[in-house]
């Protein structure tokens, strides 16, 4: 999804923007019982989206919008 796209160019002078992205990641990410990852690659894939859209102003084809709850900083 981000190939082509030279994101480590847009986040390097904007660090608010990368805690954004972990944010994403972190809230999405959802853990079993012993604390053990269980959605790993989809939370992964929403930073993904996140960041796509960061770079390019629009979402990848056929992707939901990031919803508020997943980049809210706690």
């Amino acid at each position: 999804m981000l190939e082509g796209i030279d994101y480590w160019e847009e986040l390097r002078e904007s660090p608010s923007q990368m805690e954004t992205c972990f944010a994403v990641f972190v809230n999405v990410l959802e853990l079993d019982e012993r604390g053990e990852p269980i959605n790993e690659k989809h939370a992964e894939h929403r930073a993904a989206v996140w960041l796509y859209r960061y770079c390019t102003g629009h979402l990848p084809p056929g992707e939901p919008d990031i919803e508020a709850w997943e980049c809210q900083l706690h």
